[in-house]
Formats: C-alpha cells, structure tokens, sequence
C-alpha cells in the first residue's frame, strides 16, 4: 500500500497581525481584495475582525508527471529559509470553459504554456507551494504561495510575465498580487 500526500487545510488571514507584513495588493485580473496589514497563516488574526480568510488545501500535484516530480524535487527547496523574507501569495480562479475541459484537455494547455518548465527555470531562488481552494467552494480555484529573498525579487517578478503569458492564464478570470515582507520575531 502506497502512502497518500497529507492534505492540510490552510487559513490565509489578512487583518491587523501576522507573520507576514502585506506590502501591496494589486488585482492583475477581475476584482480584487481589500487591503489588510498583516497576513496570517495557520494562526489567529488577532485583534478585530479579518479583512478576508482565504481558504486551501495542500495536497498532491495534480498536473504534474512522475518524471516533472522528480525534477522538481531535484531543485526545490523548501519553505521557511531565513533567508527568504519576501513572499507572495497568489489567488487565481479560472473560467468555466477551463473546468468544462476534461483532465487530458486542461494537461494539453498546460503542457502547451510551458508552465513547468519555466518554474523549474526559478529553482531553487523561488520556493512554492500550491494549495487548491475550488473543492472547497471557495471564492478562488487556487492559492499560489511563493518565498524568495530579495534579491530573488526581480527573478520571481520575471517568471511572473513568462507564466502569465502561457496559455493557460487566457483562461484566468481572476488573479490578485498580494506581496508580503517577513515581520521579524
């Protein structure tokens, strides 16, 4: 018996406290998200009310072949270096006509962007989780958490362009740019 991927519920929460400070939030496409000061993760907002609570699940790789998996976690590095104290949380939901599409089909235009390949061109300077939130019924399909040092920045902000440029994100109805600098202890 195989073992399975643990899939961990995660709580994006920005409010007035957290671990992360929130340095802009940009809507790249479709509406955006209220400011918020600080971004917590797995922990309480703290005082007052949260801004917004976003919600996603951390399980297996979805798209991903065994041998691109192996390439991955050739290079990958995990999350929570000291030294990266940038990050980026991406929310992405993608259109009807993407989920009206089977399996193979969304694969097809995956594979047709180049998506993984020009991750892999960014490891390991830029570390990256994925969390799925559309089974969830959440507003978004997926949450897309990035860390990086900040000389890194100009590379994460790069590979940003070359994968909103894949095909995969015409089918990208709403994309939020939440960028963020780890408060100190």
């Amino acid at each position: 018996m195989t073992e399975r991927a643990p899939i961990t519920l995660s709580r994006f929460v920005g409010g007035d406290s957290g671990q992360w400070k929130i340095t802009s939030i940009c809507e790249f496409r479709g509406a955006g998200l209220p400011m918020a000061k600080f971004l917590a993760i797995d922990t309480d907002s703290g005082p007052g009310a949260p801004v917004w609570t976003l919600l996603g699940a951390g399980s297996n790789l979805r798209y991903t072949t065994a041998t691109e998996l192996v390439e991955i976690r050739a290079k990958q590095e995990g999350l929570g270096r000291p030294a990266s104290t940038r990050a980026a949380l991406i929310p992405i939901r993608k259109s009807a006509e993407w989920w009206e599409m089977a399996q193979d089909q969304r694969r097809a235009v995956y594979e047709r962007g180049s998506h993984l390949p020009i991750g892999l061109d960014y490891l390991p300077g830029v570390a990256r989780k994925l969390y799925h939130s559309r089974d969830h019924g959440e507003a978004f399909d997926f949450l897309t958490w990035f860390e990086f040092a900040p000389d890194q920045e100009e590379a994460f902000d790069h590979m940003l362009v070359r994968l909103r440029a894949c095909a995969e994100w015409e089918f990208v109805d709403r994309e939020v740019d939440i960028r963020l600098t780890r408060v100190k202890p």
